[in-house]
């Protein structure tokens, strides 16, 4: 009688851990299949480069009393342990 109990409790776990297996495959080969299509219809815009320079020339033109309220509040912050390497505009 045990044995038989065993035994069926064996075959469920098997059977619902091949069950779970085989949806688990299927979700990968569906999302694999979701990926390519989607990089073969659908690429990625090419974006141009002239904003990013822009964005580049506008940094460089930091005027010098923005800079130095900057330093004064990172150091007053950090007291006085912290400096500013870059000053990029978000």
């Amino acid at each position: 009688m045990i044995t038989n109990d065993i035994f069926g409790a064996l075959q469920l776990m098997v059977v619902g851990m091949l069950t779970v297996f085989c949806i688990l495959l299927i979700v990968i080969g569906l999302g694999t299949l979701l990926i390519k299509l989607v990089n073969k219809y659908a690429p990625e815009e090419v974006t141009s480069q002239k904003p990013v320079a822009a964005a580049q020339s506008a940094v460089q033109q930091v005027d010098a009393t923005v800079k130095a309220v900057i330093d004064a509040v990172v150091a007053q912050i950090t007291g006085g342990k912290g400096h500013t390497e870059k000053i990029t505009k978000l």
